[in-house]
């Protein structure tokens, strides 16, 4: 049974607040990108992000926007935004930019928004990103695979090298960079082009490698037996 205190009670409630994405499919494509401020762009035969946006920071706004870092294919439809030029990452973030101070440093996940966001002890959100959970059912495993909603602390810390020690079954051995596991086998990690706007991993969330990359070794804080300080927090959030 996990406690929850009452400043983890007060993200989770705003959190709740904001409406899901939308289940992404093809059909829903373009009325997913059709929102005020955003241009609907189809991929042509050839192109890749470099060629469409050759600004790197312009690159991964859309990407991140897209829920998407995996290569492009034509017939593919980008929401873009309108702004691109002159708008930083947060400008578009599914995540409040700002919560209830929580005193400490947390990142949240939330299955519903398909979306991570790093907060600093003052509330304020530092960045965020696109993220993958946990799939609702798992024909490998026989079973429902969701990533477990609560509060966590990270306990462990591992390298670019980071393997899975059980998927794919039965041996395991599938990259997981920069995993930072808060509950049993469930980290989040880097996944090359394994993000996606919908939740289809067996437990981890997954993230874009640079963004495991940055809270691996410039947010999260590891547990220290000074201070009995277990590590930073990371609160999951109901799909």
């Amino acid at each position: 049974m996990f406690k929850i205190n009452r400043m983890s009670a007060a993200i989770l409630a705003i959190l709740f607040f904001f409406p899901p994405l939308p289940s992404f499919s093809k059909s829903s494509q373009s009325s997913w990108c059709q929102e005020p401020g955003y241009t609907c762009m189809r991929v042509k035969r050839g192109e890749s992000w470099q060629s469409l946006f050759p600004d790197e920071g312009d690159r991964g706004i859309v990407m991140r926007v897209n829920h998407r870092n995996g290569q492009l294919y034509p017939g593919l439809v980008l929401k873009v935004p309108n702004n691109l030029a002159y708008s930083d990452l947060n400008d578009h973030s599914p995540l409040p930019l700002s919560i209830s101070p929580p005193g400490e440093k947390v990142v949240i996940f939330s299955p519903a928004k398909y979306a991570w966001g790093a907060y600093n002890p003052d509330g304020t959100l530092v960045r965020w990103g696109p993220a993958t959970g946990g799939n609702n059912w798992c024909p490998d495993i026989g079973h429902s695979c969701r990533t477990k909603s609560g509060v966590f602390r990270i306990y462990s810390l591992g390298s670019s090298n980071c393997v899975s020690s059980k998927f794919p079954v039965p041996d395991g051995g599938a990259p997981m960079p920069y995993c930072m596991f808060f509950n049993g086998g469930q980290a989040l990690h880097g996944s090359p082009g394994g993000v996606m706007l919908g939740n289809a991993s067996h437990g981890c969330v997954r993230l874009f490698v640079q963004d495991a990359e940055w809270l691996r070794y410039d947010f999260v804080e590891p547990p220290r037996a000074t201070n009995n300080y277990r590590g930073t927090k990371v609160i999951v959030t109901s799909y």
